[in-house]
């Protein structure tokens, strides 16, 4: 039982939920927008694999290329706090690499192709020469390309594949595409704001600790509250199905995110782990609400 605990904190479970919930959407999105005979029973279940063991791979890489940071910024993580050696963390994540591959390629190889893609991606954010994560424009740029653009599109575009039998697209999945990739710029800035103290110390340039603390939480802001925006805007000119569904629970949730970003104080490094696990929540309903909208 100790050795899943750690497992699953070694995960980053919220980016192991915001993944599950993104790819059951998508496909749900796929299946309600596209003419099929029948689903492929295994289509769903390996995609899931391999997106999770893809997630596990970079949250873990990333874990492990950083440890001495970590201990100040986040001690409780397996590493740092020494609960998982780096020896058998690097066995995880290279697993987790080689079954996400596999469960990629037993489905097409431009499935493969797009998560080979994406795990590059999150290996340059980590790693050296590039280690995109110590300048914020490239990790922002890293973090709403791949959860923005490769998994909405992408994965999209696979199951589409997968039910129809063409790489066919349609402009369903645009606006919540468009909703993510902001969403995403919001992620990487608020992620930073609580981790200024080891991110200075070790010279990552993130926007917190060059522009300082509230400079990027009301970029952050301002960049969440265009993607809710957008989805409303989407929804009144009928780029959507069920307009007034959408506007009323996008406009519910910009206005509760609002309400939390109101009440929060940046140099409170509590609250901002609170406000940042509260933003994650608003991830998730995200990709429940969008595809309820074309069941309605």
């Amino acid at each position: 039982m100790d050795s899943l605990k750690i497992l699953w904190q070694f995960s980053r479970p919220h980016t192991i939920i915001g993944s599950t919930l993104s790819i059951l959407a998508i496909f749900a999105i796929a299946v309600g927008t596209s003419t099929y005979d029948y689903i492929p029973t295994l289509v769903l279940p390996l995609s899931l694999i391999s997106a999770i063991a893809c997630n596990i791979y970079i949250t873990g890489l990333n874990q492990w290329s950083d440890v001495e940071v970590d201990k100040i910024n986040k001690p409780w993580l397996p590493i740092a706090a020494g609960t998982l050696s780096k020896k058998k963390a690097l066995r995880i994540v290279l697993v987790c690499g080689f079954i996400s591959l596999l469960s990629a390629v037993l489905l097409s190889f431009p499935f493969f192709l797009l998560i080979l893609f994406i795990m590059s991606i999150g290996t340059a954010y980590s790693l050296p020469p590039l280690k995109l994560k110590k300048n914020y424009v490239a990790a922002a740029a890293a973090i709403s390309v791949v959860r923005g653009l490769l998994v909405n599109i992408g994965f999209y575009l696979h199951f589409r594949h997968e039910l129809t039998g063409s790489w066919s697209f349609t402009t369903a999945i645009i606006p919540l595409t468009i909703f993510v990739t902001a969403f995403s710029i919001g992620i990487a800035l608020f992620k930073d704001i609580p981790d200024t103290e080891g991110d200075a110390e070790y010279k990552f340039g993130t926007l917190a600790v060059k522009n300082g603390r509230r400079s990027a939480f009301l970029i952050g802001v301002a960049v969440v509250s265009f993607a809710y925006l957008y989805i409303i805007f989407a929804a009144l000119v009928g780029q959507l199905p069920s307009k007034w569904f959408y506007v009323f629970t996008q406009l519910a949730a910009l206005v509760f995110f609002l309400y939390q970003s109101r009440q929060l104080n940046v140099g409170d490094d509590k609250q901002v782990k609170r406000f940042y696990m509260i933003f994650w929540g608003l991830f998730f309903i995200e990709y429940i609400v969008y595809p309820l909208g074309f069941y309605l």
